[in-house]
């Protein structure tokens, strides 16, 4: 399975390789979900709350995001519409390669 960082930072998949974009992880890899997404990469936040299957962060990048983008996605669970809004599911892989 992926490390956290892999996965908040995973830009794609070759087959079952995840592509992570390795700047992105090694300067923003230390945050939290609430860090990651009060600096806007919305994106890394929710990865973050979906790798982690807690519904509080989900709400919490929601929420942030809702205040930000003045969007109105509700989030029920963490399959909620922000999955299909940034590209991220759970996904198993075993590698990652960074570029």
């Amino acid at each position: 399975m992926l490390s956290r960082e892999d996965f908040v930072f995973t830009i794609g998949y070759d087959g079952p390789v995840a592509v992570v974009d390795s700047q992105a992880k090694q300067r923003y890899g230390s945050l939290s979900t609430r860090e990651l997404a009060e600096k806007g990469f919305f994106r890394a936040a929710y990865a973050s709350a979906v790798y982690a299957h807690n519904q509080e962060e989900v709400k919490l990048v929601t929420e942030i995001y809702h205040h930000i983008a003045g969007a109105g996605y509700e989030e029920k669970t963490v399959d909620a519409p922000l999955d299909r809004l940034f590209g991220v599911f759970p996904v198993e892989v075993q590698r990652s390669i960074a570029l």
